[in-house]
């Protein structure tokens, strides 16, 4: 696994006594700097879990899963993932990008439900998926970007259609997602569509039939592709579209999140979507100026305020937390 920055590969060791418990579990194997004595023997240190240090450093440093039954811990923002399943990288139908991520993990119930998926995706138009981040293999705060995706329910998938060969693993990491906006959304009377060039129907069907998946809770679009699919829906059944919610971003991907497994003690599901199929009052809002348009010009001779956001603990997540990542 590559050196987090400024920590020479090692998750620092605190110095001062914890006030809290403590757990002592190895930290994967590094190459020692080699010595008279041992030119090429791994080094192994001790790394100690501490309530008051950042999860993501813990979390983001496990490399495999942690051997425990499968189980979502907490909730989407907030918790990690025992007995983790990794999505292989490439399957019939789909293929995983960004793989230096190793973000490809999910609880088993999301694995599946992004095979049944996939498998249906050639009936539909679309040749197969491609797949962003899951979570990683125990779950927890990410190193960098998103917030949720802690518990293996959250997958992001392209809106860019796999193509009819396997990538290599450097298109994987160098090929960017398609946008689907048809331009800027800050500016102000903007045109808040999808671009009619890119945005298809064959999009639209891929995204309704993830969220008539009873498996779903949510899925998370740009508001101007909500809008595609509240005018691309004419039948009478529309009840699926209460699952699909605007949200800032996801206009190159849609996010799906699935509700808690049964089997899961101590997941969290988020409140149900508000009633209807989310076209109206809400959307209209979505799709104004007040979101997106700032209220007074930015000062080009005014420097932005640096907002720093503390990390998330390791004591502020779900107490399971810690004997998942101690599971060898």
């Amino acid at each position: 696994m590559a050196a987090l920055p400024g920590l020479a590969g090692a998750i620092p060791l605190p110095s001062e006594k914890p006030a809290t418990e403590i757990l002592a579990v190895p930290v994967p194997t590094q190459k020692a700097t080699p010595s008279k004595n041992s030119a090429n023997s791994p080094m192994k240190q001790q790394l100690v879990l501490r309530d008051d240090q950042p999860a993501k450093l813990y979390f983001g440093a496990m490399t495999n899963s942690a051997p425990l039954a499968a189980r979502a811990i907490g909730s989407y923002a907030k918790g990690c993932l025992a007995g983790g399943a990794a999505l292989p990288a490439d399957g019939a139908n789909w293929q995983v990008m960004r793989l230096s991520r190793n973000r490809n993990w999910g609880h088993p119930e999301l694995v599946q439900f992004l095979k049944d998926l996939s498998n249906d995706a050639p009936s539909l138009g679309w040749r197969g998926l491609l797949v962003g981040d899951l979570a990683q293999p125990r779950g927890g705060p990410m190193l960098s970007g998103h917030a949720s995706h802690q518990i293996g329910l959250d997958a992001d998938i392209w809106l860019t259609e796999m193509p009819d060969r396997r990538l290599t693993a450097k298109e994987r990491e160098e090929i960017s997602a398609i946008s689907m906006l048809k331009g800027p959304l800050d500016v102000k009377d903007a045109d808040r569509s999808v671009d009619p060039r890119k945005w298809t129907d064959s999009r639209a069907r891929l995204i309704r039939r993830a969220a008539s998946d009873k498996r779903v809770a949510r899925i998370f679009v740009s508001p101007t592709i909500k809008k595609a699919l509240c005018e691309f829906e004419t039948g009478k059944d529309r009840s699926w579209l209460r699952t699909v919610r605007p949200w800032w971003g996801h206009h190159y991907h849609f996010h799906v999140r699935l509700t808690c497994p049964t089997d899961s003690s101590g997941c969290k599901n988020q409140n149900p979507p508000p009633p209807g199929d989310g076209c109206g009052k809400e959307l209209t809002y979505w799709l104004s100026d007040e979101p997106w348009v700032p209220k007074k010009p930015k000062d080009p001779n005014k420097k932005p305020k640096v907002v720093k956001k503390r990390p998330m603990a390791l004591g502020a997540l779900p107490k399971s937390c810690k004997t998942v990542l101690a599971a060898q």
